[in-house]
């Protein structure tokens, strides 16, 4: 068990009891505003079933601010058939080992006997808390040294076999074409982990936004970087699992990555299997902010937040910080979020988007690795990705959580050259593909060379009206008539009903952690059919 003095050593700014967090959302008020992070607030919420054990227990590590893992450990000899093991380790401490018949059972056993010790201790010592002064929390800026340490338990040998695997499928992708080589300037591919190895699932590269119009058909990729490229590439290989899930040949669906859930109707990866990201740039936005930065938490400036710290828009190639730019969010101007904060948002709603989001739990990526040989510093992604809303798990519904990514620098495979800026090409594939397609960034429509084509609109199969036919496709697959009765590609993401409220509570986080407003989309960009 750790000292008392461990336990008293969290922030006290929230520790106290009175949160200006209104259940009718009232606004925050001058220097009073608190995190809504008290420990017996969330120890309450874990009493009434509102959230599991292993939810709690991350959030107790950083209300508290106690080192904590969850540890794959050996499985006691008295235990037969396979089983997973895991123990909580909190300050070097192990606690008593977790059964279960898959990871996700057995952690959530370990934080249970875990916190049989811890909540007694933290309860007993409540009332010894101080009071708290009248100035905001600071935002902590964490050694990325110390932070590869904590999380290097087998972390040094993924870190070399996701860029293998990534220079690999380049190989094999970019080999026949060697005239758009050039394309790899900016790289993203996701990487899936099993019990057989690594390999690339999905892959996109790009720089740019079209500079064409809101489309109200569907048919336009609006955004050609490579990560939102890769991520949508990520998507398709996804219904393709979906679809081998519900299929009527035992063959397809013993393949697919997904297994029905253990607690509800939603399917949730198989539990050999884990996804990682490789970028081979540091993401445009808070993640290149300047890496000497440290707020004071006495300053005005510090609590209201630097520029760089914030939300970024992307608009006709140029970054802004919506805290200090003022722009023309009209039908003409096509204004997207910086890959950052995309990254900000997937680590908690997942990866899978509204429309999947119907179908399976929240799917988030273990690790996020960037092969830039020019980037020698990581804490801005740290910071960005990681610390901004490290607080908004309990307020999120049922299976959505705050994902932290290990985020670290690792051999660089696709070459980032200055040239980057004059490519105006997108490369998309997925796992499944025959070949690659290359869409006109500018246009956002696929180019009449690709080794792809969808047909004589060439319309690319990373739009939203390709999404819309894959998520309809999958509906009638599965029966799901309420679906199909969908009226547009709006209402369909309307429906998600839990995944539309984690956005709503994380842009309100946002706002109200003073990162700024999140815009909102043009809405007839959404409002078609098929």
């Amino acid at each position: 068990m750790f000292p008392p003095s461990r336990i008293l050593r969290g922030n006290p700014h929230q520790r106290n009891p009175n949160n200006p967090r209104k259940k009718d959302g009232a606004a925050r008020r001058g220097w009073n505003a608190r995190p809504p992070l008290d420990p017996n607030v969330l120890i309450e919420r874990y009493r009434q079933d509102e959230m599991n054990a292993l939810a709690l227990i991350h959030n107790l590590a950083q209300v508290v601010q106690f080192q904590l893992e969850l540890k794959e450990t050996v499985t006691p000899a008295h235990v037969h058939g396979l089983h997973f093991a895991f123990c909580a380790v909190i300050d070097g401490v192990e606690y008593k080992t977790g059964i279960g018949k898959s990871k996700k059972e057995a952690r959530l056993q370990a934080a249970q006997y875990a916190l049989e010790d811890l909540l007694p201790a933290i309860e007993h010592l409540k009332s010894a808390l101080p009071e708290t002064p009248d100035f905001p929390p600071p935002l902590l800026v964490k050694d990325p040294s110390d932070f590869i340490r904590r999380t290097s338990h087998g972390g040094s040998s993924v870190n070399l076999q996701i860029p293998q695997a990534v220079r690999f499928q380049l190989n094999k992708l970019f080999s026949p074409h060697p005239d758009i080589s050039v394309c790899t300037s900016t790289t993203a591919a996701f990487v899936i982990q099993t019990s057989a190895g690594f390999q690339v699932v999905a892959f996109g590269t790009g720089n740019v936004s079209t500079r064409e119009s809101v489309s109200s058909t569907g048919r336009i990729v609006h955004d050609s970087h490579a990560v939102v490229a890769a991520r949508r590439s990520l998507m398709r290989f996804l219904y393709r699992h979906l679809l081998m899930f519900f299929s009527q040949t035992a063959e397809l669906k013993a393949k697919s990555i997904f297994q029905q859930s253990g607690g509800g109707d939603l399917l949730a990866l198989k539990s050999d299997v884990a996804f990682h990201l490789y970028t081979n740039q540091l993401p445009k936005g808070a993640a290149q902010m300047h890496s000497k930065l440290r707020l004071n938490p006495l300053s005005v400036s510090a609590w209201q937040v630097n520029n760089e710290m914030g939300l970024h828009l992307s608009m006709e190639g140029k970054i802004f910080s919506v805290l200090s730019a003022t722009f023309d969010h009209s039908a003409s101007k096509l204004v997207s979020m910086s890959v950052t904060d995309k990254l900000t948002q997937w680590q908690v709603l997942g990866y899978q988007g509204a429309l999947i989001s119907h179908f399976v739990e929240p799917i988030y990526v273990q690790s996020i690795v960037v092969g830039d040989s020019g980037c020698s510093d990581i804490r801005g992604m740290e910071i960005s990705v990681n610390q901004r809303v490290e607080g908004i798990t309990s307020q999120l519904p049922m299976h959505y959580c705050m994902v932290r990514p290990h985020i670290s620098l690792v051999p660089q495979v696709a070459t980032s050259t200055s040239e980057v800026a004059l490519v105006t090409q997108s490369v998309n594939w997925s796992e499944g593909d025959g070949s690659i397609e290359i869409v006109d960034g500018l246009e956002g429509k696929t180019m009449e060379g690709s080794p792809f084509k969808s047909g004589s609109a060439l319309a690319s199969r990373l739009c939203k009206a390709a999404m819309l036919h894959r998520f309809r496709l999958l509906a009638k697959e599965t029966q799901r008539h309420d679906l199909l009765a969908a009226s547009s590609y709006r209402e369909a993401k309307r429906m998600a009903k839990p995944y539309q409220e984690a956005k709503s509570m994380l842009r309100a986080y946002l706002l109200q952690q003073g990162f700024g407003a999140w815009p909102v989309k043009v809405s007839v960009s959404d409002n078609f059919g098929v």
